[in-house]
């Protein structure tokens, strides 16, 4: 069994008897798992893409009036991007039911009006520019992507 399947079963696992129709998530870093999170539920499978850093339905995408949809994010650090595809789903008429994680790394910072479930609570320190601890200050920065 390959690790995505076993992911998606895991939080599929974690969100009890909830019920969607469709499985939403923002590109790049929910496709993989959102999509295969509406695999295993038999679920409809739309994403939003970034267009002048905002994200937007592209392609095609409508979300019906009163519409369940669960939102799957695969790292969630401070949530903007979670809160936009609430916001997205709420303009179209749809009804954003959960919002699924593979990680939450915000520490209890990031809020949703609706529920959410990770498998992994992770917190990292973060620090303002001007206070950054000299021996950090001193590794050089690296951008790996988005």
């Amino acid at each position: 069994m390959g690790a995505v399947t076993r992911l998606a079963e895991l939080l599929i696992g974690k969100l009890g008897h909830l019920s969607f129709k469709t499985v939403f998530a923002p590109a790049m870093g929910g496709l993989v798992i959102g999509q295969e999170v509406a695999r295993q539920t038999g679920a409809r499978y739309i994403f939003a893409e970034k267009e002048n850093n905002v994200l937007v339905l592209r392609r095609g995408f409508k979300i019906a009036l009163g519409e369940p949809v669960l939102i799957v994010e695969d790292v969630v650090t401070r949530g903007g991007r979670v809160l936009e595809c609430i916001e997205i789903i709420r303009q179209a008429g749809g009804v954003p039911v959960s919002i699924a994680m593979l990680v939450d790394r915000s520490a209890g910072v990031a809020r949703f009006d609706i529920p959410a479930v990770s498998l992994l609570e992770l917190s990292f320190p973060t620090y303002a520019a001007d206070k950054i601890p000299p021996e950090l200050a001193a590794l050089p920065i690296e951008k790996p992507g988005s």
